[in-house]
């Protein structure tokens, strides 16, 4: 019996400020992000840039990448990408970009990954405010007596 259809296996997700091809065929991800810091919100990120690699799958699919709000119901970006895998040995890597994000607060945001409408992760993405400095306390005087004795004999 031969499978007309494999779901695939998402095997990796991730974030980056931007993605070169070489001539080789090889990806090349540049800053691959961990959290967002910020100084100050709400800010608007000209792109966000996605690498996803799925394997294991047969036949034709659509992966939905969509970036949620911390409130977990508002779609801060969306993007939709059809894709074929014709050998479940093989892979496939789709690179969807969104654009014009605004972050309003800082939080955590969530990355979700579906295919075919199927939830295949879901990862958070902190957005945090860079720490303000603080002031400089009062100076701390020399450690010692404050009135020290004359040493004996001195007039």
């Amino acid at each position: 019996m031969n499978p007309t259809r494999i779901l695939p296996d998402l095997q990796c997700s991730l974030m980056c400020e931007d993605i070169r091809q070489e001539a080789t065929g090889n990806f090349i991800l540049l800053g691959v992000l961990n959290a967002i810091v910020l100084p100050q919100v709400p800010v608007t990120a000209g792109r966000l840039v996605f690498f996803n690699r799925w394997t294991a799958g047969y036949g034709r699919f659509k992966e939905t990448l969509r970036l949620m709000a911390p409130d977990q119901i508002t779609v801060l970006g969306k993007r939709e990408i059809n894709f074929e895998l014709p050998n479940p040995s093989g892979h496939a890597i789709n690179v969807p970009v969104l654009t014009n994000i605004t972050f309003n607060a800082p939080g955590v945001y969530f990355v979700e990954v579906l295919v075919d409408d199927v939830m295949k992760i879901r990862y958070p993405l902190n957005v945090a405010l860079v720490p303000k400095p603080q002031p400089p306390g009062p100076e701390t005087p020399p450690a010692g007596p404050a009135n020290p004795t004359p040493p004996a004999g001195a007039a």
